[in-house]
């Protein structure tokens, strides 16, 4: 046996847990004030469609900095949108840090294991084309979304 055969199960498993880095996630009132907000802070003038994901309850919208670092704005969609609570409370604005995945249950094993929490189940996300998205609880008290749309590239 070859030594690139004898590793080929060791990086399937590694290629599986691969989480690469999507997007920080901020609560807005509504995706114009975001979009305002952020363009004039981060020199954001790329932005993608917006997207009114009746599922999750909210409006989203991808914006790109001049340095590459990806935000997701998120805006509730009808007064119980779970992101209504953060906004009310000014608590959690700055509300998730997202990882790409090739393997949902791979990932959340991962995560599971290193002590985060499952918030929800996983849901279809209109941004992602209907992929699948899932959001934990970390143990040091923030928000991790995780997003099986592997070749996913975001249009601006």
């Amino acid at each position: 046996m070859t030594l690139a055969a004898a590793d080929a199960p060791v990086l399937d498993m590694q290629q599986r847990l691969l989480m690469r880095l999507d997007h920080i996630g901020i609560v807005v009132p509504t995706l114009g004030a975001g979009r305002e907000s952020l363009s004039r802070l981060f020199d954001i003038r790329r932005w993608t469609q917006e997207f009114g994901d009746e599922v999750n309850r909210v409006y989203v919208q991808f914006g790109r900095d001049p340095a590459g670092v990806c935000y997701e704005l998120i805006a509730p969609l009808a007064k119980d949108s779970p992101v209504s609570a953060a906004l009310r409370k000014a608590d959690r604005i700055l509300n998730h840090v997202a990882y790409i995945t090739a393997d949902l249950e791979a990932a959340r094993a991962k995560l599971s294991d290193a002590g985060a929490l499952v918030l929800d189940a996983p849901k279809p996300a209109i941004a992602y084309g209907g992929r699948r998205i899932q959001f934990f609880f970390t143990p040091l008290q923030f928000i991790v979304e995780l997003v099986e749309a592997p070749d996913h590239a975001h249009r601006f």
